[in-house]
């Protein structure tokens, strides 16, 4: 490629990052805004942990230190403001007075293991999945086993909500597991084997994700002209799916990859309850017990925060990964 096509396109993909990066900002700005409002309607007893036992004076005062006395757009503000410094405000009911940002400091490790652990595990199996279930439904045979089987898996995962499916997977499937592996329930830091159930149980969604996805793209690509062609000059249909197919299939992957991670971390919300992990899924199902609205509010944005950059990380390693991908003014291919 030229050298005047290359600053081109360079020039092309920085102006889309600004032009994306912008909009994130800018969605993450609203959501936060809406979620600050809506909380801030919630009621007072979520920012005393001894609301019961104050007087009316007192609870006033109490209102007034904190500033949500303050007109609504005079908070907002405010909020920004130590936003931007990295202030997430105290917990006000999970632990009195403690800063939030060094509590997230504490729980985010543990969660980011989890589900980075997890998400490997997705990939390791659900990506071969895929391609066997794509090998399989483009096959001549009448019976498509592998298919038909890897999609009443991929159905059954996502028609069930995964609370169901992970209370069925505490009550009865561990049980089972335990006979023949004494592998312990309730997690333990020093203890490797507790953390084998949370991972299996975190990675189900996304190995269903990432074999619907890669049988999708494989069964696309096997239908174009150079595997057509490939097949014509009598190259295998296992070199067809490894070197021609897939390096093709893989590119709408990259884009989901990132949304995905976010789904398996933000999936940790029932599974880190349930096995007792002291990780940010669990701190989030504490705060909305105790009502500390404060530490709930730092949550959500958290997690709104990650979402809405996955997607857009999504979208720029696929335009990065594939260099056939031209955007134009609107930022699509």
């Amino acid at each position: 490629m030229p050298l005047a096509k290359k600053r081109g396109a360079r020039l092309i993909m920085a102006r889309y990052i600004i032009r994306r990066t912008i909009s994130a900002m800018v969605t993450l700005i609203l959501v936060s805004s809406l979620v600050f409002i809506l909380l801030r309607k919630m009621p007072i007893e979520g920012y005393f942990h001894n609301f019961e036992k104050l007087t009316p004076s007192q609870i006033n005062i109490g209102l007034e230190n904190m500033g949500l006395n303050s007109p609504i757009h005079i908070q907002l503000w405010r909020f920004f403001s130590n936003l931007l410094k990295g202030d997430l405000g105290v917990s006000n009911k999970y632990r009195i007075n403690f800063p939030i940002s060094k509590l997230v400091a504490i729980k985010m490790p543990t969660s980011l293991f989890f589900g980075l652990m997890a998400m490997g595990l997705s990939l390791l199996l659900g990506i071969p999945l895929g391609m066997a279930m794509a090998r399989s439904a483009t096959s001549q045979n009448r019976i498509k086993t592998i298919d038909i089987a890897g999609s009443a898996y991929i159905t059954l995962v996502q028609s069930i909500p995964k609370s169901i499916y992970h209370l069925f997977i505490q009550i009865y499937v561990t049980e089972l597991v335990n006979k023949f592996t004494r592998l312990p329930f309730l997690y333990s830091a020093n203890n490797p084997k507790t953390w084998v159930l949370p991972i299996i149980s975190l990675s189900l969604s996304g190995i269903a994700s990432y074999a619907m996805w890669t049988r999708r793209y494989m069964v696309d690509e096997s239908s174009k002209d150079y595997t057509l062609l490939a097949r014509a000059k009598g190259v295998s249909p296992a070199k067809i799916s490894s070197r021609h197919i897939m390096r093709n299939a893989i590119v709408p992957l990259v884009q989901v990859m990132p949304s995905s991670f976010v789904g398996t971390f933000m999936g940790s919300l029932y599974v880190e309850s349930r096995y007792s992990i002291p990780g940010m899924g669990g701190l989030l199902v504490e705060a909305i017990k105790r009502q500390d609205n404060t530490l709930v509010q730092a949550l959500v944005l958290i997690y709104t925060a990650l979402s809405i950059f996955a997607v857009l990380a999504g979208d720029i390693a696929m335009a990065a990964a594939d260099p056939r991908i031209v955007l134009s003014k609107g930022g699509t291919r």
